[in-house]
């Protein structure tokens, strides 16, 4: 008996049949995304913030502080604490000022090659 559909011949490969021993589809592992990054630095942020929680709890010994003709006395936890956020906000306004400058020497330098190119 023939069939009503015709074969084309021997360059007919044939079609293998779906197993059924293969594992379910999975999607594929997330990479790197912002999101991530950021819910990892709020985690690690968080754990920083009860160390120095505990940090200032456990030292709240008065202490005197003297600069230049200012008196004060604080905790020993927050007057360190103090110290520390006032270096942290000095750093940054040296970067600041360093990223400026660079900016400002990019643009300087961008402006000279596109007159050169022209």
């Amino acid at each position: 008996m023939s069939s009503p559909v015709e074969s084309s011949g021997p360059t007919d490969a044939p079609v293998p049949a779906p197993t059924t021993d293969a594992p379910p589809h999975k999607d594929p592992a997330m990479g790197f995304t912002r999101a991530g990054a950021l819910w990892t630095s709020l985690i690690a942020g968080f754990l920083i913030l009860i160390v120095l929680l505990m940090f200032i709890a456990q030292n709240t010994a008065p202490t005197d502080l003297q600069f230049l003709h200012l008196h004060a006395s604080l905790p020993l936890g927050v007057a360190i604490l103090l110290a520390a956020v006032v270096g942290g906000l000095l750093t940054v306004l040296v970067g600041s000022a360093r990223i400026l400058q660079l900016r400002r020497s990019a643009k300087k330098h961008l402006k000279a090659a596109a007159a050169a190119h022209r």
